[in-house]
């Protein structure tokens, strides 16, 4: 071996490359965590893989530059239907071998791991946290440090202490801030809390030590730096009450439980002064949420005055949940006072979906029978949007909510699943830049809004004083390895990043770029046909940015029209198949009682209230391309072109909190479609739920939008029922 002397030197005359190799060091975890459900080498370093809650893993390591992360699922077949990686404004696309994927990271990164739209509460999932390496401990006797290893035990800070939690440090407990000021968690240390709240009942609200993840009452000035949370039982899964002054930077709160209710990432109870920063919450409920009190679910104790909620920061944040809101402000008799929220530069990777009394949105505030304060200036501002529900539910009978502005909020490849709502004692609602894909809402039927009881002059629309980010391609219709044009619109003093949802980029007002195969950003294509999620980022010289969406559908495998010889009609015939069921049968396996047409997806139940309806016919189909259909069901639904299945909603989500009907579920797919009439067959289930299944598409020069009834046709012979 070399000495000392000699081994330094001989490193300093290696190629600078060689010497700034990225460096992985993967933070322990204890036997006890450890999940086969995921084999992860980074840089081919191994990183264990740890158990977090319900069905969800993760695994955490350093980096210190660029690295390349292949995760091996153990079930077989895993990947088969598609992976997804979020948040999606990183353009990641995974190269995938059997039961392996692969993919690189340009340096620290928070990540979700599933597959396409399976992410409730059931749903496999793996976190990635990608970090840089925490500061080494103080050199100061006074700071408690803990280093590697287990301990049984709960935290329970005094006022003035500094804790450094080294990395492979697992506490099985709490960190308890009761009645403290001035103290510091510091490292990169994990919190596991099991507690023994009632699975079946919500008992996390309660205010006391050894309750939740992290608890505070009345403590002041605090900062906690790089901690998990992972928090599996029924609890609220960090809850300050009357405390300020708190500073969370890296934190990761990982929670889920079999109630899938009632375990927020983030509770205020009063108080606030706070800043959320580099985050990663998955909660089982509101990712965060804001009170003036909880005490308890009696009606003195609804109707108890709380304290103020003031000024609160949060940035550069990936945001979960499989249920309830991404922001939650607000409940039924609720008296308190909120002003000064902002969230801002963060991703929602996930927001819940259906209804608890109101229906959920990246905002759900709910001042409803009696509830009352004035709540002001709140903001959210730079968010993207991955899979989402709704945009802003608010109500307030009394005064007031006004000063609420959205800001430049992108929504890269989805539409809304429901509808936003005003109602109440609400104004000055700003919409500001609110984008889908390409398309900037400019009214009420764009976003969309509905307004009640004194709300309906309340929102106002807004469009961005900075770039504008939009784009064409030619040609418009596709094939893999074809040389394609992107044109930006031309913006003065701009700069462009294109992200072609196949891992690759681009810089350039107008670039060119070959898709190289027909499986799509997700590698979930299926009929020969894959759809590529296309974004644009344009930033102009003062750092205003603004983004553009869109799907890009490669074509290898063309379906024709068909030849028709029997005259055809508008609109589509459709049967019932009366029948309790839960979930959309087999139809082929079952005799209709009725049958008819209509203009489009409706039908007459004959005074059934559970029944499954199947519309039968034809979709003309305006100019040879590459089309997506996106299905929207409640109760469950089904697409067939051609023969092919392209969509089918997942099992009924039901509603909570009494809201009844289940969830709207979504589901799309692409196909390569000539010009012309398709065999068009829907299916749609009606147990619990109103309504019918509703049918979107985009292709070569069609905007997301709802098929029209123009382009259903059927055989000639049926009458077309109004």
């Amino acid at each position: 071996m070399l000495p000392p002397r000699f081994l330094i030197a001989a490193l300093l005359a290696l190629p600078l490359a060689v010497v700034a190799a990225p460096r992985v060091q993967p933070v322990p975890i204890p036997e006890e965590m450890r999940s086969t459900e995921f084999t992860v080498r980074v840089n081919g370093v191994p990183v264990d893989v740890a158990h977090a809650a319900a069905s969800y893993e993760y695994v955490s390591f350093n980096v210190t530059g660029p690295v390349q992360v292949e995760i091996t699922a153990a079930e077989p077949g895993f990947w088969d239907t598609g992976v997804d990686i979020e948040p999606w404004r990183l353009g990641l696309r995974p190269a995938r071998q059997g039961q392996t994927i692969r993919f690189a990271l340009a340096g620290p990164a928070k990540l979700s791991i599933s597959r396409p739209r399976d992410f409730l509460n059931h749903a496999k999932m793996l976190f990635l946290f990608a970090a840089a390496p925490p500061a080494p401990a103080p050199h100061d006797p006074a700071v408690q440090i803990y280093p590697p290893g287990v301990y049984r035990q709960s935290l329970n800070p005094k006022s003035g202490d500094t804790l450094y939690l080294a990395p492979g440090a697992v506490f099985f407990g709490s960190l308890n801030l009761w009645n403290v000021d001035n103290v510091k968690v510091l490292g990169q240390g994990t919190i596991v809390y099991d507690g023994p709240q009632d699975p079946d009942n919500d008992q996390g609200w309660m205010q006391k030590p050894d309750w939740h993840c992290i608890g505070a009452m009345d403590a002041h000035h605090i900062e906690i730096h790089g901690v998990t949370c992972i928090v599996r039982s029924r609890t609220w899964s960090i809850q300050m009450k009357d405390s300020t002054g708190f500073l969370y930077d890296d934190l990761r709160v990982i929670g889920g439980n079999p109630g899938n209710a009632n375990q927020d990432g983030m509770d205020w109870l009063g108080g606030g002064d706070a800043i959320i920063r580099n985050a990663f919450l998955r909660s089982s409920d509101d990712v965060f949420a804001m009170q003036g009190d909880w005490d308890g679910y009696t009606e003195a104790d609804m109707v108890r005055p709380g304290h103020n909620v003031e000024n609160i920061l949060i940035e550069n944040s990936e945001l979960s949940t499989s249920i309830s809101n991404v922001v939650r402000a607000g409940w039924p008799q609720k008296i308190y006072n909120s002003r000064g929220f902002t969230l801002r530069n963060s991703d929602v990777l996930h927001a819940g979906i259906g209804a608890c009394g109101q229906t959920f949105g990246l905002l759900g505030f709910w001042g409803a029978r009696g509830a009352s304060g004035e709540h002001s200036g709140f903001t959210f501002e730079n968010i993207f949007l991955d899979n989402w529900y709704s945009l802003v539910q608010m109500e307030q009978e009394n005064p007031a909510l006004h000063d609420f502005t959205f800001h430049n909020i992108w929504a890269l490849d989805q539409p809304p699943l429901a509808a936003s709502t005003l109602t109440g004692d609400v104004s000055a609602v700003t919409f500001d830049n609110v984008k889908y894909g390409q398309h900037r809402a400019t009214n009420d039927a764009d976003l969309p809004l509905e307004s009640w009881s004194g709300a309906q002059k309340a929102a106002q629309y807004t469009s961005s004083s900075g770039p504008v980010a939009a784009f064409t391609t030619d040609p418009p219709t596709i094939a893999p390895g074809q040389k394609i044009s992107f044109e930006a619109e031309k913006m003065p003093r701009a700069g462009y990043t294109w992200l072609f949802g196949d891992g690759s980029t681009a810089t350039g007002r107008t670039v060119r770029h070959r898709f190289p195969d027909a499986l799509g950003t997700d590698l979930d294509g299926a009929n020969g046909a894959g759809r590529f999620r296309v974004m644009l980022r344009v930033v102009d010289k003062a750092g205003r940015q603004d983004w553009a969406a869109q799907g890009e559908v490669a074509v290898a495998q063309w379906h024709d029209a068909t030849r028709v010889a029997s005259p055809l009609a508008p609109g589509l015939v459709w049967r019932i198949y009366p029948g309790a069921w839960t979930e959309l049968p087999d139809l082929s396996q079952e005799t209709a009682l009725f049958s008819g047409a209509s203009a489009n997806l409706l039908a007459d139940s004959h005074g059934f209230t559970r029944y499954a309806t199947a519309w039968d016919g034809y979709i003309e189909i305006p100019a040879d391309g590459g089309y997506t259909f996106h299905l929207l069901a409640r109760d469950g639904g089904r697409l067939v072109i051609d023969g092919l299945e392209i969509a089918r909603t997942g099992p009924p989500f039901a509603q909570v909190c009494g809201s009844p009907g289940n969830a709207v579920r979504y589901a799309r797919g692409s196909l390569g479609l000539r010009a012309g009439k398709h065999l068009l067959h829907v299916e749609g289930l009606h147990s619990v739920s109103q309504g019918t299944p509703r049918l979107l598409w985009e292709g070569p020069g069609l905007r997301l939008t709802d098929v029209p009834s123009a382009a259903f046709l059927h055989a000639a012979g049926t009458d077309v029922n109004p």
